[in-house]
């Protein structure tokens, strides 16, 4: 079961879109959030409201090693073209290991009680920023975290997601490029008109 309400994306985890976020995250070329976002912000309904968006927190120690947090620096291109405010109100407190090859059952026990929510978010509507999905493990686990801690609502917005079986195409947004949107079984609509 989805905890999360409704899933957007950009596009498909694939060609160009895959190099560049490859070469953002592993390549760490910081430089490359500020277009990202700006292909994140086009995704977003404009019909959606939100009273704060948050990025998914990567442990310290992996975040320390890579040198940022490639979800936050996402987020605050978000955050500086939408107007909604970026809050962190969630931490990792339990380091995983990185989910790549793992099965979607095991993915979602990797990541089961990685999340705490130390901040208030009691009603809130919750736009969580990630990178990618592939599963939706991560981004469950944080919607689960959130919406024990009081949030109204929470939808994911990401760059690419990789599982396209649950995609419905939208016309162009952003530079003719169509935009991906999925909601889950629980989600409060099914497709986006």
């Amino acid at each position: 079961m989805n905890r999360f309400d409704a899933a957007y994306s950009y596009g498909a985890y694939e060609g160009e879109l895959r190099k560049l976020i490859h070469v953002f995250k592993y390549g760490k070329v910081r430089s490359l959030a500020r277009p990202l976002g700006a292909l994140l912000a086009a995704a977003l309904p404009r019909e959606e409201r939100f009273d704060a968006l948050t990025p998914v927190p990567l442990h310290w120690w992996r975040a320390f090693r890579r040198g940022f947090n490639q979800s936050h620096l996402l987020a605050c291109e978000v955050a500086r073209r939408t107007g909604i405010r970026l809050i962190r109100p969630i931490r990792r407190v339990r380091p995983t290991p990185p989910q790549a090859g793992l099965s979607h059952a095991a993915r979602r026990t990797n990541v089961g009680a990685a999340f705490q929510v130390r901040g208030r978010v009691a009603g809130l509507r919750l736009l969580l920023i990630d990178d990618v999905m592939t599963t939706g493990a991560t981004a469950n686990a944080c919607a689960a975290a959130l919406k024990r801690a009081g949030a109204e609502r929470v939808a994911l917005l990401t760059l690419a997601r990789v599982d396209r079986r649950m995609f419905v195409s939208l016309p162009g947004t952003a530079g003719g490029k169509s935009v991906t949107s999925w909601s889950g079984p629980d989600a409060e609509r099914e497709s986006i008109a």
